[in-house]
């Protein structure tokens, strides 16, 4: 099996210390193994999307060195397969409409009889306000709604797996070959519990996308034969979603290579409005692409 990785940046913003962190590692694994580094651009989010954003992605990389195999895949390009996946997933009752806000779900999550708000990968936890509005005998009936938000009833979605229905604890697992939070690679299983204590019923299609990331990411390392993704530690936990999401559709788990952060002085993980160190302003400052990689420790 070749080994097949990908940097997947979203068009928001400048390129930061910790993007190329992970360009270049996942390019330097995939040189290693004698296999191929892919690009993907994540533009789903078309309100926040900018041209010239893209365009200094493609021109930061190529100054690092970096090159990809295979034409870049677009996100936007991509709505098709999103819709047909939604599709799927609403005829087989998985997923239900949600009208809450933010407001709302903090407000429901901070109740009293709630205790402390819960916080998983995207959040606060759903506490599943609208799902239990939603009949069970209106699962997957009637043409899909893409007016409202879609989210995927977890508890209802992880009994569809096999070891789920056979009474074993674990729904999914994976293997991990950077460091999970415990700091050891290696296998990682999860059970309903985990899914439903520290995750909770996600958004699968926003209002304004059509999609989410969570399926995104998904159906699209799959349709480019990802057979290794390299990301940041902050998104392992949401790599059970991802797990969760591939045995329902029925798709391939790659491996999983969770790396460190970049942080700043103050130990802050950088973000796009950290443009203190943006790539382009290194570069304006004259630094050679052996500087970054010195910098990110690389």
């Amino acid at each position: 099996m070749t080994f097949r990785t990908r940097f997947a940046p979203t068009p928001t913003g400048p390129l930061h210390l910790g993007h190329a962190y992970s360009a270049l590692l996942a390019n330097d694994l995939a040189k290693s193994a004698g296999g191929a580094f892919l690009l993907r651009i994540e533009d789903i989010d078309r309100a926040r999307s900018r041209s010239q954003w893209e365009a200094q992605i493609y021109d930061d990389l190529g100054w690092l060195g970096l090159n990809w195999h295979e034409p870049v895949f677009r996100q936007s390009d991509r709505l098709p397969s999103y819709t047909s996946a939604l599709d799927t997933l609403w005829s087989r009752g998985l997923l239900y409409p949600c009208t809450c806000n933010r407001r709302d779900i903090a407000a429901a999550a901070s109740a009293p009889q709630e205790g402390a708000p819960l916080l998983g990968p995207d959040g606060i936890i759903y506490p599943g306000t609208c799902r239990k509005k939603w009949q069970d005998t209106n699962r997957g009936i009637g043409k899909r709604p893409t007016d409202v938000p879609l989210r995927l009833d977890i508890t209802f979605a992880a009994a569809q797996i096999s070891d789920a229905r056979q009474g074993n604890a674990k729904v999914g697992s994976f293997v991990e070959t950077g460091a999970g939070p415990s700091g050891e690679s290696g296998e990682v299983n999860f059970n309903l519990t985990e899914l439903t204590d520290t995750i909770g019923d996600v958004v699968l299609s926003r209002r304004d996308m059509g999609t989410s990331y969570h399926l995104s990411v998904v159906l699209d390392d799959a349709a480019q034969g990802i057979t290794h993704v390299v990301r940041g530690q902050d998104l392992f936990e949401a790599t059970r979603i991802h797990v969760l999401l591939q045995k329902l559709l029925d798709l391939p788990t790659p491996q999983y290579h969770h790396h460190r952060l970049i942080r700043d002085d103050a130990g802050k993980r950088l973000a796009k409005r950290d443009d203190a160190r943006a790539i382009s302003k290194y570069r304006i400052e004259g630094c050679s692409p052996a500087d970054i990689r010195a910098k990110v420790g690389l």
